[in-house]
């Protein structure tokens, strides 16, 4: 028999020997009597790899996190796994992976961003250039996080202003981070990084790591986040994330979460839901996924622009995320790291990540009820902001 027949074949062997010793001992209890129904056909079948890159990738993640294969392998030293299974890649994983261009055969047609992300998808563990340790010193019951670039100075400086301002609000503690990446000369940004660090010892709210701060990379932004939170912030009760050009009305939010029961707030994840979404195949849309690097359909996931969760689920789903291989959508792969818990996010009407009806946006009383509105210029965030806060205008 061929080596990767025997293989599959001790592989197989291990599931048959599982499988009979469940079946025996959930079909009779210790009397004898019958339990429960064995079902007619088997219900575990040989993986066969997937011909989409980054789903076999995934189905080798998968086949490294199981448990019980784990302990079975981990006791036969003399058991092989196939080919498939051992094409690993580089020993360092933020080495550029060259298996790439031999898997997808249109590698060398995709946009560059695809490449840039395809060769680096394994790296995770990116340099800190500006961190801040004492930021959730007063254990905030609201974090605010904020995906930015380097140049947008002005709407960080808006935010902080505004929705963002970190301190007591509403006799609850806030916090604020921002969260960025870095430049690359052929990104053509001017040398921003003197301003940069002034504005990080002025307001001590940046978090930075030297990675190329790209779309594709927002997974990586999100992942890094995770990571810094677990270690420098695991004691904030609930997590705003959102875009720098959103408006969140941080007053809404925080009556809505003082009034939810613990339960409940265990595993919060809400926001403007998408559900049975799929990858666009058209190579001119911005969400553009060939059929090589991703086949199937998209869970459940709520739009990037902002969503609303729970610490302790954040926690979850750090450790959920080591299980799934970075996707180049961001809030597709916080979704994939939610079904990976058995968790689907919950929708809720006051996140408008596509904006309100046009003939609202001028109104002020629209803003009241909503929790978030994306998207906004600085000017129209401190113009809805001072609506929001205004105790004198008059809303039904």
């Amino acid at each position: 028999m061929p080596v990767a027949g025997r293989k599959v074949g001790v592989l197989c062997m291990i599931f048959f020997c599982i499988l009979i010793s469940m079946t025996w001992n959930l079909r009779y209890s210790k009397s004898g009597s019958q339990k429960v129904k064995v079902p007619p056909t088997r219900f575990w079948h040989q993986q066969v790899p997937s011909k989409s890159f980054w789903n076999k990738e995934q189905q080798r993640l998968d086949f490294i996190n199981n448990p019980v294969l784990r302990s079975v392998l981990s006791g036969d030293s003399h058991i092989e796994l196939p080919d498939w299974l051992n094409d690993t890649g580089p020993l360092n994983p933020c080495e550029p992976d060259h298996r790439v261009p031999r898997q997808i055969l249109e590698y060398n047609l995709l946009p560059q961003r695809f490449q840039d992300f395809l060769l680096h998808m394994r790296c995770r563990t990116y340099p800190m250039l500006i961190n801040q340790l004492r930021v959730c010193d007063e254990k905030p019951f609201l974090l605010l996080v904020v995906k930015s670039l380097i140049p947008h100075f002005d709407r960080r400086q808006a935010i902080r202003e505004t929705w963002g301002r970190a301190g007591v609000v509403a006799n609850r503690t806030v916090a604020t981070v921002f969260l960025l990446g870095n430049s690359l000369p052929m990104d053509h940004f001017p040398d921003l990084l003197g301003m940069l660090d002034h504005e990080a010892e002025l307001h001590k709210d940046l978090l930075q790591w030297d990675y190329r701060d790209t779309f594709f990379n927002l997974t990586l932004k999100e992942v890094l986040f995770l990571e810094w939170f677990s270690q420098n912030c695991p004691q904030a009760q609930f997590i705003l994330k959102g875009d720098d050009d959103v408006v969140i009305n941080t007053l809404r939010i925080i009556d809505f979460l003082e009034g939810l029961s613990e339960d409940k707030a265990k595993d919060l994840f809400m926001g403007d839901v998408i559900s049975d979404a799929g990858p666009h195949r058209d190579q001119k849309l911005k969400y553009f996924i060939p059929e090589s690097v991703f086949v199937g359909q998209y869970p459940p996931y709520a739009g990037g622009g902002g969503y609303l969760y729970s610490g302790e689920l954040a926690l979850r789903l750090y450790n959920a995320s080591q299980q799934v291989v970075l996707y180049p959508i961001d809030d597709v792969y916080t979704g994939m790291c939610l079904k990976k818990l058995g968790l689907s996010p919950v929708k809720h009407d006051g996140f408008r990540t596509f904006d309100i009806d046009e003939k609202y946006r001028n109104n002020p009383c629209a803003y009241k009820s909503l929790m978030l509105v994306h998207s906004r210029t600085p000017q129209e965030m401190l113009t809805i902001w001072s609506w929001i806060t205004d105790p004198e205008l008059g809303c039904q």
